[in-house]
């Protein structure tokens, strides 16, 4: 096991990541942020709760969660407990900032593109992600805010820790 982010400088990735986001859409007016179920969202629920302390009282932001168990088409021989969707809103026409924790091979994030079209056709569609695998991608996607890119093996496994679900928080390295 190595560790590539220990948990202050996964807080001040985190940090970056909503500042990033901010720079790109200064008052979020026609922007939404959706978190991908299930570990996606730890990382979404830090940088929507960041983006909101830096917001003006009177703005607020759309904030949805997205399950895509079954829109995935890599998981078909066995029996997968969904998560919840927590969209409220559509997001016809509106700028999504999708939020997941590891891009590996983009079959999440192609699924999630599918998913999205039950709630409107977006006008654009962003990706961050705290983990870039960056040589193991299976489809053309690529992120728009990267917490840290990193090369690794086929045979291992990124592994993000949040302290709301493992107790810790760190991002290691699994051989």
């Amino acid at each position: 096991m190595k560790s590539i982010l220990t948990a202050s400088q996964l807080a001040i990735t985190i940090r970056r990541l909503s500042h990033q986001i901010l720079e790109n859409h200064v008052d979020l007016e026609n922007t939404v942020v959706i978190g991908l179920q299930p570990r996606g969202i730890y990382l979404s629920d830090q940088v929507v709760g960041q983006v909101r302390q830096l917001l003006p009282a009177d703005r607020t932001v759309d904030y949805g969660k997205l399950d895509i168990t079954f829109y995935r088409d890599d998981v078909r021989k066995e029996l997968h407990m969904p998560n919840q969707t927590d969209i409220s809103f559509s997001i016809e026409g509106k700028n999504v900032v999708l939020i997941d924790d590891v891009l590996y091979t983009g079959r999440t994030i192609r699924a999630a593109l599918d998913a999205l079209l039950a709630f409107g056709r977006p006008e654009k569609v962003e990706l961050c992600v705290l983990i870039d695998r960056r040589f193991s991608r299976q489809f053309p996607i690529q992120p728009d805010y990267v917490g840290k890119s990193i090369d690794s093996l086929i045979s291992q496994k990124v592994k993000v820790y949040w302290q709301e679900k493992d107790g810790t928080e760190e991002v290691v390295i699994l051989d």
